[in-house]
């Protein structure tokens, strides 16, 4: 019997040490994938930075007219009313609140889904940002976004 007790014992200690190795591992592999992905969730970092951004975006035609989006728009859209904040506001120099490869992710992504999701908007061939940021204060940067080019505009 007591050699039975003995056999628990020494199963619920590696029990109890593999579980944590297993967490430490999770945790760990967590932290070293956050440094290579576009989000860096469960990425601590102790100093955040400090980089800003800002874009300007244009609707293209089908005949090459490039329209500042802040014109009216056919359909009745509005980029703000579309992607929400922190992205609602493009125009003026702020703060990448998500880091800025998260921040940059994220307004990528927002310029394919606002292009894909304005059935009304049947002039507009795609939508293009020029966004400009400066990471940690460096810079300035440019990259361009650009939607795919939708079917049925108008020419």
């Amino acid at each position: 019997m007591r050699h039975h007790g003995r056999v628990t014992a020494d199963t619920a200690r590696i029990a109890r040490r593999v579980i944590v190795i297993l967490v430490i591992g999770l945790q760990l592999t967590l932290l070293v994938r956050a440094y290579h992905a576009p989000l860096a969730i469960y990425g601590y970092q102790m100093f955040p930075e400090s980089s800003e951004w800002q874009a300007e975006i244009v609707r293209v035609t089908s005949d090459g007219e490039r329209i500042d989006i802040t014109a009216e728009w056919p359909g009745g859209y509005r980029w703000g009313d579309l992607v929400g904040s922190p992205l609602s506001s493009p125009f003026h120099r702020q703060h990448a609140t998500a880091g800025l490869d998260g921040t940059l992710h994220h307004f990528e992504q927002a310029v394919a889904w606002v292009a894909a999701n304005t059935p009304n908007d049947t002039e507009t061939l795609r939508i293009e940002a020029l966004v400009t940021y400066w990471p940690n204060g460096r810079g300035p940067f440019h990259v361009v976004f650009s939607s795919p080019d939708r079917t049925g505009a108008a020419p």
